[in-house]
């Protein structure tokens, strides 16, 4: 098969002039091999990366050509191609430097964007769980459930709930989860230590052939890292009682492995009128083993568990009849706990200079208690109507991939691609709705059963790049098994259903200067529906397709500064929801989005960087009137900014802004969401290894609401129900104080 392929694409375009390659090795100043190196043509556009063993080969080479290498941490390094080193090996040493806009170059490939945004993560790192995935431009999060529960997550004009159209990994392990109790893709970021995270990949849209279930609006992978260059320890002292303690150590190191442990402890109570209580704790180790030469091993054990007590949603109306303050509840008994355990392997095996294979495996323990009030009485006038949300899941999965490189043409283009199976298994046990009362009283089961998921896949992505052209193209096949066992039924009551999706991708750029990009992507993604409402349903619509198209560019004009803009269009096609708060199956029809994306990035000197997006969202459901087919919630112009320095002295820091436009809060706007525009503020001195930091969020003490819903609820004194806008307060004026010890 690949002789086919090599002979087709030859045949196309091989043009008969006779090409020269280079190769050779990057390694750092102790000699040690850099995988993932960028080794860029600026001449002709042709790139590659280094390998395991920091080996590299690029095509297309004519004397007179200027290479670049470049990685972030390290000053970029070029070479001008000579008579001697046509067809040759070099050996090329990256020297460490601060982190600077100018070590990214633009090029071909899928998600270039990337590599320029990875720049604002390591400019102003971020300080807690929540400010990871705000990294994203255009993303939005919000909290509303005491500190412990996963974020809402806005994105491209979706409210995403936690996670339903945005699959979310960490080191190749998913965090999406499938048929959960409070919501399908429920994705609890909380696991992930900040300070361990090393860099960010992600892709809006559904482009990508190894990216499969919740990829409708996009994808996130976190990378966290291999090694620590230094032991740390930090405190953190601030307002509402809170304290969080860090402690990353180096367990061993020698010259072909190295293995490291971190761990996270956060108390605080908030500033609600009832305390938080709130704690969390987490522990991370890991080692990795690197030949540098065929090898890469990675072993990560993660634990994470935390409680909290939560005020909720609470209604305008008690706040301006004054039953309550800002910051109070009307059931106070809201919180719950949750725990992960994970145990990931990574491997990867260079087979040759042209070919390797990539191997995972994981295995997740997991609980999830939550327990919320969202109407208060409306339903039980005497008891209340808080419920309770409880599983009890056990996941394991595995993927291994085939990628291999093929000179085509006389060694002046490439075609690489790369093939993959894989699957994953969720078995939930006890998943459940129940009315009960102050957490202690069962009241009523609403749904009560066992959930079997099992998501086989396999996918065929290839990749053939020609002068200033780029062509991208895959194909990904899953297929889905769903098992549920209901457990209210008096007689054992057991269904399952089973589905197929076949979804193909197409990704055009054009390199039109060394400078400018353009580029064209579309493709078909989906996301699963809740295995309760797939046998509910008899598995009829429970895999609504996403329909999608991107038209942009990027343009770095000069060195130190990159723009990026894209025209796109997304629709999705019918589905049937299951609402894990009711227990009930809802149609939520067909709905179409066009939007516009816009960043910049400016690296305005060696110490101040500046970063911004905006973006914008026209969301509807065509199914419904004009008027009538408003997305609730669905954000239609967000922002956010930031301003960081960078060694001034011994001071480091940094401001940035998040914006949010007033959006409806149902499908005819007559309840609006109100929008927010809040500003945080971080600032840390440094003495030789010690470092003291402030970090403040909401710095003007704006009073803004982070999470919105239109309610209808019925308060204790009250005979006749209200719809309005029920919200959880954002953050009031927040100050913390750091120190640190780096050693």
């Amino acid at each position: 098969m690949k002789t086919y392929i090599t002979f087709i694409v030859l045949f196309s375009f091989a043009i008969g002039i006779r090409a020269h390659d280079l190769s050779g090795t990057v390694t750092n100043e102790d000699q040690v091999a850099l995988e993932g190196v960028g080794v860029y043509n600026k001449t002709t556009g042709g790139y590659t990366y280094t390998n395991v063993s920091g080996y590299f080969e690029l095509d297309d080479i004519s004397v007179g050509d200027a290479i670049y290498f470049y990685s972030l941490g390290y000053k970029n390094h070029q070479i001008t191609i000579s008579e001697e080193l046509l067809d040759g090996k070099i050996n090329i040493t990256l020297i460490e430097s601060a982190v600077s806009l100018e070590q990214v170059v633009l090029v071909s490939k899928v998600n270039a964007l990337s590599n320029f945004v990875n720049v604002d993560v390591k400019a102003n790192p971020v300080k807690s769980s929540q400010e990871i995935l705000r990294k994203v431009p255009g993303l939005i999060i919000g909290q509303h459930a005491g500190g412990g529960k996963a974020e809402q997550i806005f994105l491209r004009g979706f409210d995403i709930d936690h996670g339903t159209d945005l699959a979310i990994n960490v080191d190749g392990l998913p965090v999406n989860m499938v048929s959960h109790a409070h919501g399908q893709g429920y994705s609890d970021m909380h696991f992930i230590i900040p300070e361990t995270i090393d860099n960010i990949d992600f892709g809006k849209g559904p482009y990508y052939a190894n990216k499969g279930n919740f990829n409708t609006a996009g994808y996130i992978d976190l990378k966290t890292k291999r090694k620590l260059d230094e032991n740390l320890i930090s405190a953190e002292v601030g307002q509402f009682n809170t304290l969080r303690t860090l402690g990353m150590f180096k367990v061993a190191e020698s010259d072909f492995s190295n293995a490291y442990l971190a761990t996270e402890l956060v108390l605080t109570d908030g500033p609600f009128d009832s305390s938080q209580d709130f704690n969390r704790i987490n522990i991370m180790g890991r080692y990795t083993f690197n030949n540098r030469e065929n090898q890469d091993l990675s072993i990560t054990l993660s634990h994470f568990q935390s409680k909290w007590d939560a005020s909720g949603q609470v209604p305008q109306r008690a706040i301006d009849a004054g039953l309550i303050g800002r910051f109070g509840a009307i059931d106070d008994t809201e919180g719950g706990n949750t725990s992960r355990s994970n145990i990931l392997l990574n491997h990867t095996k260079q087979l040759d200079e042209h070919s390797r294979v990539k191997s995972k495996a994981y295995l997740t323990k997991y609980d999830f208690e939550l327990f919320s009030n969202f109407t208060f009485f409306l339903d039980d006038p005497v008891n209340g109507d808080q419920i309770r949300q409880f599983e009890d899941r056990t996941i394991i999965g595995a993927e291994t991939s085939y990628e291999h490189s093929i000179h085509v043409g006389d060694h002046d283009s490439q075609l690489k691609y790369e093939t993959g199976i894989g699957f994953r298994y969720d078995d939930v046990n006890d998943v459940q709705l129940s009315h009960t009362k102050n957490r202690q009283e069962l009241l009523e089961r609403l749904a009560y059963g066992d959930v079997d998921e099992l998501n086989a896949y396999g996918f065929f992505d290839v990749t053939y790049k020609k002068k200033k052209w780029t062509l991208n193209t895959g194909l990904r096949l899953d297929y889905f098994k769903f098992d549920y066992v209901d457990k209210l039924t008096e007689t054992y009551d057991s269904k399952s259903e089973n589905k197929l999706f076949l979804g193909p991708k197409l990704n055009i750029i054009y390199a039109a200067t060394s400078n400018l990009q353009l580029f064209a992507k579309s493709g078909i993604g989906y996301h699963s529906n809740d295995t309760r409402v797939v046998t509910a349903n008899n598995g009829k619509e429970i895999l609504p397709l996403a329909y999608g198209a991107d038209l942009g560019a990027i343009y770095k004009p000069i060195d130190k500064l990159v723009v990026n803009a894209a025209l796109w269009t997304l629709f999705l096609d019918q589905e049937f929801v299951y609402v894990g708060d009711a227990g009930i199956v809802e149609p939520s029809g067909k709905t179409r989005r066009l939007g516009v994306d816009f960043g910049l990035r400016y690296q305005i000197n060696d110490w101040l960087y500046a970063n911004g997006d905006v973006n914008y969202t026209y969301a509807r459901s065509t199914d419904e009137p004009d008027g009538q087919d408003l997305i609730p919630l669905a954000p239609d112009l967000t922002s956010s900014a930031g301003l960081s320095f960078l060694d001034v002295g011994n001071f480091s820091g940094g401001i940035n802004y998040k914006y949010v436009k007033d959006r409806a809060a149902n499908e005819d706007n007559s309840i609006v969401a109100e929008g927010y525009f809040v500003t945080d503020l971080n600032l840390n001195y440094s003495i030789k290894n010690w470092t003291l930091g402030v970090i403040v969020e909401n710095l003007f003490d704006t009073e803004w609401n982070e999470t919105q819903f239109a309610t209808e609820s019925r308060l204790f004194n009250e005979t006749e129900s209200t719809e309005e806008i029920h919200f959880t307060p954002g953050i009031p004026f927040y100050l913390r104080g750091k120190i640190s010890v780096n050693f």
